[in-house]
């Protein structure tokens, strides 16, 4: 457990999550995108793909290179072949789960409504389905998970233990997907789910297949329903 972050390495790759990217990147270059594309699916799709490098390269330069250490740090590696089984077994959880918190929260009145899945229902072609399945199905589950569960998760594991990294590092997960507030719950929820597959796997593969399914699941349920 010993990778020699301190607690600079946190601030730092925090500030860059909560702070730069969401300012420079998610309002300065979406508007800007917006303007550009004049399409919300392609300006939100390129703005999800500059994330996805500030987020690896911040990973890299921050926590990895600075200390000699490689991307298996961040559990980038292979996993027990005994924990494949488990991988069906979580996905299911989750999109289950997911489908019955959308119910309650429907009965409750809140709203459930996405622009994101507004925009790609109203420009539903196959190329747009296409970058849209890419994106939320392979690009967000890699960057996402090197980012929130292979540095943030295991930076508060070694500090405070399994609890507090799943609970801790799942409520930053969840605020970072504000203001797409239908889906914070179930953000929640597959934050944790991706922690612990990570913590009993030693990987976060079995965490970025998980999440790349059940975005996949929720793009293609969009796109049909």
């Amino acid at each position: 457990m010993n990778t020699k972050w301190k607690v600079k390495e946190l601030i730092l790759l925090l500030l860059m999550a909560l702070v730069f990217v969401p300012i420079f990147i998610e309002l300065l270059l979406h508007r800007f995108l917006l303007q550009t594309f004049e399409n919300t699916l392609y300006a939100g799709t390129m703005t999800g793909f500059v994330m996805s490098i500030i987020f690896t390269l911040s990973v890299y330069l921050i926590a990895l290179k600075p200390h000699g250490l490689g991307w298996d740090v961040v559990g980038l590696r292979s996993f027990s072949k005994s924990y494949w089984k488990w991988i069906p077994v979580w996905t299911v959880v989750l999109i289950v789960s997911s489908i019955l918190l959308v119910v309650m929260m429907d009965i409750l009145g809140i709203g459930v409504d996405n622009s994101k899945t507004e925009s790609l229902n109203e420009q539903v072609t196959w190329f747009t389905f296409t970058i849209a399945f890419l994106s939320a199905a392979v690009v967000s589950p890699i960057y996402e998970e090197i980012f929130y569960r292979g540095f943030l998760y295991k930076w508060i594991l070694g500090k405070w233990g399994v609890g507090a990294g799943l609970i801790v590092s799942s409520l930053i997960f969840t605020v970072v997907h504000i203001p797409t507030y239908n889906t914070l719950p179930v953000n929640f929820l597959s934050g944790a789910i991706f922690a612990w597959t990570y913590e009993k796997s030693g990987s976060i593969v079995p965490g970025i297949i998980i999440h790349g399914v059940f975005n996949g699941v929720a793009v293609v349920l969009t796109v049909v329903a």
